[in-house]
């Protein structure tokens, strides 16, 4: 059985949430989210409180769509209210960032300038040429446009050289000794 689905989401003030017949809907301070629900799922909003329950409690599969469901409730409330960040930090000689609009504009030693577009709902900050701050409502979208970033030009384990998260560690391997 799922623990995460026996846990209730408590909506903020803010949070506007509807509940049709199998799509979810948060708006909120960030924008709007939508959610198309499973048979399998039940769900329920009570005074602020939303649970989500599998709609046959014997089936392992519906407990376990249950808590995804849930975690995906969340995921767009807590998007809607406060949004999520994701940081990128540039490491390499001559590698910078810059961005304009819906654009961020790459230079990562290729022979050619890199830009990438940004997806819709996804906003980027440059507060210097080797940090990027990206945010959004929406989290699968934000960690997939950071991993679309990053792939341009991988962290490198010899000189650690390339685009990666803020908070990850790059294992450096040792040179080739004569």
């Amino acid at each position: 059985m799922s623990r995460i689905a026996k846990q209730s989401i408590e909506l903020p003030a803010a949070v506007e949430f509807n509940l049709n017949d199998s799509k979810v809907t948060v708006k909120g301070a960030n924008g709007t989210l939508d959610l198309n629900l499973s048979k399998l799922v039940d769900v329920k909003v009570e005074d602020k409180t939303v649970t989500v329950a599998p709609s046959n409690p014997n089936n392992k599969a519906a407990w376990a769509l249950a808590g995804t469901t849930r975690s995906l409730i969340n995921n767009m409330v807590v998007g809607v209210s406060e949004g999520f960040t994701k940081n990128l930090e540039i490491s390499g000689v001559g590698y910078r960032a810059q961005a304009k609009g819906q654009t961020i504009n790459l230079t990562l030693g290729f022979s050619h300038p890199v830009d990438y577009t940004l997806p819709e709902g996804i906003s980027a900050e440059t507060p210097s040429n080797t940090l990027i701050i990206l945010k959004g409502a929406d989290k699968q979208v934000l960690g997939q446009c950071a991993a679309e970033i990053r792939d341009y030009r991988r962290p490198e384990p010899y000189k650690g050289k390339g685009i990666r998260y803020s908070d990850e560690q790059v294992r450096r391997k040792e040179a080739k000794k004569k």
